[in-house]
């Protein structure tokens, strides 16, 4: 157990429930924030206050450990020590940025994502470097990182493809316990770690957030159209969102102070406004800037205007983009060419004040067209002379002009009549149309005295909707002349705004306390959110995302996409714009993906491996299939050059897919049977019946990780279990501490050094008596018979009557371990059975008591068959396990398993075997026939004899060729 403090990690062992280790930072350092450990190998990813992550991997000993009856190492490991060896960069720290979590990928464990405040996810992997020699630092008391002698399980040599950076365990072998020399050779190089940034996730800043949709989707623009939402923030920068992607698309620091309105000019390009912070006489600094999006380049677009006048409120473009009304608190109205950057007009000093501002979707612009073609059609028939001919010149004529005018509407040529309404602050409403250089006062109407002062105006179509101050809705109806005020009941209408979509008269209304959507057809309220008890957010800005969803912008540092009714919509995942191929075959349908994971694991049709699913039979629609090729291709070059490499072996090629589909049942037991298959199939002749399988070798080379415990290889997991007991007494405080140390290594074997720890006991002890009769008795314990049958009755009798460990402990001082197992096991203890099974009984001893472990798994009120596999393959019964995997119905796994277990002789085809073999072969067929990869399943058919003869003349069949036609 691991117990963080700012400037300390302390390392618990919960056996002794002490301290073994501690990681202290320096004086200067900075403190601990978060600390995740490893399983891959025994390192730690500590996050610190800077938002700087380390790796400290823990330092190997060579000490050797003495054996039974010697004498003990005098200098044996004082404690846990685990030394940095990488650290990414930091961040820059404030009172608003800092970090805030961190995770670790829990498949590969190469890579670290840190969350900050401020809404970045940045994504750190680990990468390795082999050193040389002059990089070498022999002074810095760092014991040196080796490269594993194996990669996907097995050992591979020095010129044999793999990929050192595909998980944490095939970048550093595992330390070296105490006893344990590092093999010497070409194959073992000295590796060091160090973090890379391959990822950036840049989130919002902190609010205030003006929000802005980029113009609507339509006929002419589908082409180029890109679903863009410009975010104005407070410190000045304008961030602009593609909506189907979810990634930023660009952020533009445009502005010294924040940014309080965005107009779209555009696809392309946008108007934005800020306003400094008023002095003593109210006046500010204006900053208004028209940004063309590709290029980033920004124009202030009122030039030299803007120091030391009243503040802008609001800014309006034309429904055409031609005009642009740039409204004062202050000062009179101005209108702007947009596409001159010139200014129009600015209204004189006895202008009325505008409370409210909105642009007609009517214009002249049809007519305007329509007169122009037809003099340019006229242009066209005085130059020709046949009616064949000009037939052909007046069709390309028309279309070269139709396509020229919906390219440059905004051409300078033509200057549409457009329209606009404002509102004083009595409540008038005043009509204005802008042509070219000139304005005319079209027409006032009065004041509605049901209605305050007018805030907000928005109009579509025939329809115009007022909001004011007191929450009032004024719906008039243009065409019909009548108009119908609806108090919402509500305060200040702050903004109300149309869905995008030709008859489409939804309508947004925002307040100080939430926002409503309205029918304006019917007149009536569609959905409504308040701030409140289930609502914790403010809502800062609102707009329309599509015809049916919304936008809302909100004090929590948000920005929501909802559906109309307001409630949380969802966005399928294989629907984004992705701006680049990304690997995740869960993104496919189900039976995809299960089609994908089968085509990379084998591919038996082949003579050689391909990543080409086109030229297989798989009888799919075309859309699935590209799909599948854009996920092969989507992986990386070195991910590819091992799955195409002929000798990259099955078992590799499963350990690796199951990496890729991030399964870890699948990666542990391919894990586990890679390193049993390749080391127990060298001394196991093939064709040995399945009732005589062997078991595993006491001492190997190449040993399974650690961290796979108590299926590691006996001589190993003892070596682990004695540097584990010796830290602990060297930590020993308290005398139940020094009691259990000794216990430990009574079941070890160390009886000298438990007789030392028994005299050790204190006269005024009352346990003194008992540990000085237990010393005695541990030294003059012999082997003859009757001092065994004394002591096995005794310790039979301690047993039954509740004193297991104590029993136990008597029956490994005579050598009878086999029989403490079975006790312990028939007590209930099965996971101390295996540890004692594993340091203190004999190879085939050992298997007795872990197979006994394993019917306890499998039985119905267990029900761990997973777990039981991973032992069965720790033992070597590699035909139980092909048994066990059929009848959990895992037929992908059993025919894959089989296969390996043929191609190293690990399972002999016997009457015995045959039968079952057949079973999976033709299940698998089943399989693979299902998923659409009839090759496979007529191979496999074939493979499983009489098991598979109806599924193959099923598909050999000419009716069942043509059904499939």
């Amino acid at each position: 157990m691991l117990l963080l403090y700012p400037r300390e990690i302390l390392i618990l062992d919960l056996e002794v429930n002490q301290t073994v280790g501690v990681i202290a930072i320096e004086r200067t350092g900075v403190p601990f924030l978060q600390v995740i450990p490893c399983f891959q190998r025994d390192g730690l990813f500590c996050l610190h206050e800077n938002g700087c992550i380390t790796l400290r991997v823990r330092r190997s000993y060579n000490s050797v450990f003495t054996t039974s009856n010697e004498e003990p190492d005098p200098d044996p490991v004082q404690e846990l020590t685990y030394d940095l060896r990488s650290q990414c960069d930091a961040i820059r720290v404030t009172k608003t940025v800092r970090p805030f979590s961190m995770v670790c990928c829990p498949v590969n464990e190469n890579a670290a994502a840190l969350i900050v405040s401020d809404g970045r996810v940045m994504i750190w992997e680990l990468k390795s470097a082999i050193c040389n020699r002059n990089s070498r630092s022999s002074s810095s008391g760092v014991s040196p990182l080796y490269s594993p002698v194996s990669f996907c399980g097995i050992p591979v040599g020095v010129l044999q493809n793999k990929l050192p950076d595909l998980s944490l365990d095939n970048m550093i072998g595992q330390s070296a316990i105490a006893g344990e020399e590092h093999p010497k050779g070409p194959i073992l190089q000295e590796v060091h770690l160090r973090f890379l940034l391959t990822g950036l996730l840049s989130g919002l800043p902190s609010p205030q957030f003006a929000i802005r949709m980029c113009p609507p989707l339509t006929t002419k623009n589908i082409k180029v159209y890109q679903p863009l939402l410009a975010v104005g923030t407070s410190n000045g920068s304008v961030l602009v969102y593609h909506l189907t992607s979810g990634l930023l698309h660009k952020e533009l620091s445009v502005h010294s102070c924040e940014v309080k309105g965005i107009e779209w000019t555009s696809l392309t390009g946008f108007l934005s406004f800020a306003t400094s912070t008023p002095n003593n006489m109210g006046l500010v600094r204006n900053e208004l800037q028209l940004v063309d999006l590709p290029t980033g380049r920004s124009i202030a677009f009122r030039g030299e205007r803007g120091n030391d006048e009243s503040p802008i409120e609001m800014i309006k473009v034309s429904h055409l983009k031609q005009y642009l009304a740039v409204v004062f608190k202050d000062k009179p109205l101005e209108l702007w060419d947009v596409r001159t950057c010139t200014i129009l007009r600015e209204m004189s000093k006895n202008f009325p004040a505008v409370t409210a501002l909105e642009w007609s979707p009517s214009h002249n612009l049809k007519s305007l067209r329509k007169k122009q073609l037809a003099t340019r059609e006229a242009m066209a028939r005085q130059t020709v002379v046949s009616d064949t001919e000009l037939s052909i010149v007046e069709s390309s004529v028309i279309s070269l002009l139709q396509e020229a005018e919906s390219k440059s509407e905004l051409s300078q040529n033509i200057s549409a009549r457009e329209h606009f309404v404002f509102t004083d602050n009595d409540g008038q409403v005043y009509h204005l149309t802008v042509e070219g250089n000139s304005v005319k006062d079209s027409a006032r109407i009065p004041p509605d005295g049901s209605m305050g002062s007018i805030t907000c105006i928005a109009w579509k179509g025939d329809t115009l909707v007022l909001g004011d101050m007191d929450g009032n809705l004024n719906f008039w109806d243009l065409k019909g002349r009548v108009s119908r005020g609806i108090p919402t009941h509500r305060s200040w209408v702050r903004k109300i705004r149309f869905a995008p979509g030709k008859g489409n008269q939804k309508l947004i209304a925002m307040y100080n306390d939430g926002a409503e959507v309205w029918d304006t057809k019917e007149v009536q309220m569609v959905s409504s959110l308040r701030s409140g008890r289930n609502v914790t957010f403010r809502i800062l800005d609102v707009d329309w995302c599509t015809s049916d969803k919304v936008i809302l912008a909100s004090d929590d540092g948000c920005i929501r996409v909802l559906e109309m009714s307001m409630k949380s919509t969802c966005f399928r995942m294989d629907e984004q714009e992705l701006t680049e191929p990304v690997w995740c075959p869960y993104l496919l349908v189900p039976r995809a993906s299960l089609a994908l994971k089968a085509f990379l694991l084998h591919q038996p049709w082949n003579g050689q491996y391909s990543l080409d699913i086109s030229q297989v039979d798989y009888p799919e629609n075309e859309e699935i299939k590209n799909l599948l090729q854009e996920q092969l291709n989507s992986l990386s070059n070195d991910i590819k050059k091992l799955l195409l490499d002929p000798e990259f072996t099955l078992l590799q090629r499963c350990l690796l897919v199951s990496r890729l589909y991030g399964d870890e049942s699948e990666l542990h037991f391919w894990t586990v049977a890679a390193h049993y298959l390749h080391s127990l199939s060298h001394e196991k002749p093939a064709g040995t019946p399945a009732s005589k399988e062997t078991v595993p070798r006491d001492k190997v080379n190449n040993p399974l990780d650690i961290c796979y415990d108590i299926l590691c290889e006996n001589a190993y997991f003892q070596k682990f279990q004695l540097e584990r007991v010796n830290l602990q007494e060297v930590k020993r405080s308290t005398y139940d501490h020094t009691r259990k140390c000794t216990d430990q290594l009574l079941l070890l074997g160390q009886t000298d050094r438990a007789v030392q720890l028994l005299l050790e006991t204190s006269a005024d002890n009352q346990h003194y008596y008992c540990d000085s009769l237990k010393a005695c008795l541990v030294t003059t314990v012999t082997s003859s018979g009757p001092s065994q049958s004394t002591i096995k009755l005794v310790a039979t009798n301690m047993i039954a009557n509740g004193k297991l460990a104590e029993g136990v402990q008597l029956l490994c001082l005579i050598d009878k371990a086999a029989d403490a197992c079975r006790y312990l096991q028939t007590y209930g203890e099965w996971n101390r059975a295996a540890w004692l099974a594993k340091v203190r009984l004999s190879s085939e001893e050992c298997a007795d008591v872990l197979k006994r472990w394993v019917d306890h798994l499998c039985s119905p009120q267990v029900n761990q068959k997973s777990k039981a596999l991973l032992v069965l393959l720790s033992l070597g019964c590699f035909f139980t396990v092909a048994e066990t995997l059929h009848s959990m119905r895992y037929f992908d796994r059993a025919a894959l398993f089989v296969e390996a277990c043929l191609k190293y002789g690990a399972v002999g085809v016997t009457e015995d075997t045959e039968k079952l073999i057949s079973a999976i072969y033709a299940d698998y067929a089943r399989s693979l026939k299902n998923l659409g990869f009839k090759q496979g399943a007529v191979l496999f058919a074939s493979k499983a004899g009489a098991a598979g003869r109806d599924l193959l003349s099923e598909l050999e069949s000419p009716k069942q060729k043509r059904t499939e036609e």
